[in-house]
């Protein structure tokens, strides 16, 4: 089975639990979550492996992070997440990537990314629920943060926090690539 395949099926897996334990009908969780029902449909059938955007709302309308809908079957006391296990969520052709390392739901969804940006990409996230923070530490490159529709320069060695419920980007205007880490936090009580 493949990294994707063990994806998808968790994903699948991990919905199915998450909406009998809300107790969403199909129409529910769409409306809530603001997707079709039939991408809620496919998902949980493992039919199809959706965007980083479809699966972020979906787990914001569970009130739960996306770590806890992308798990694998782990312990309970422990996640080890191994080199070459973090799951990767979004590319470009370029090369861009994002890994979610690892996460954790206490006492709100907090999570730790992995970041590269190639010269001329750019990731636009939609606002994320009230009271979510980002912190960036730029290790290589220098990244362009527009925040609100405000434009920031963050370079190789600084570091960022922001209110992530504004609207916000990520982009490479430079000619090296960028590498960044960053972790978010999301309120418990969403």
């Amino acid at each position: 089975m493949t990294d994707l395949d063990q994806l998808t099926q968790s994903l699948a897996r991990n919905l199915k639990h998450w909406r009998g334990e809300r107790g969403y009908t199909l129409d529910a969780l769409a409306a809530r979550a603001g997707v079709s029902r039939g991408m809620i449909i496919q998902i949980e059938q493992a039919r199809t492996n959706p965007s980083v955007g479809t699966t972020v709302k979906i787990a914001d309308a569970l009130g739960i992070s996306i770590t806890r809908l992308l798990e694998y079957d782990q312990g309970p006391q422990l996640r080890l997440v191994g080199p070459g296990e973090a799951v990767r969520l979004w590319s470009t052709e370029a090369g861009s990537h994002t890994s979610l390392l690892v996460g954790t739901e206490a006492p709100g969804p907090f999570e730790l990314w992995d970041w590269r940006l190639m010269p001329g990409d750019r990731s636009t996230s939609d606002p994320h629920p009230q009271g979510t923070k980002e912190l960036i530490h730029v290790r290589v490159g220098e990244l362009t943060l527009v925040l609100d529709g405000v434009e920031h320069r963050v370079p190789a060695g600084a570091s960022a926090a922001f209110e992530a419920s504004l609207p916000h980007e990520y982009g490479n205007d430079g000619e090296e690539t960028v590498e960044m880490v960053m972790s978010v936090s999301v309120p418990s009580g969403r």
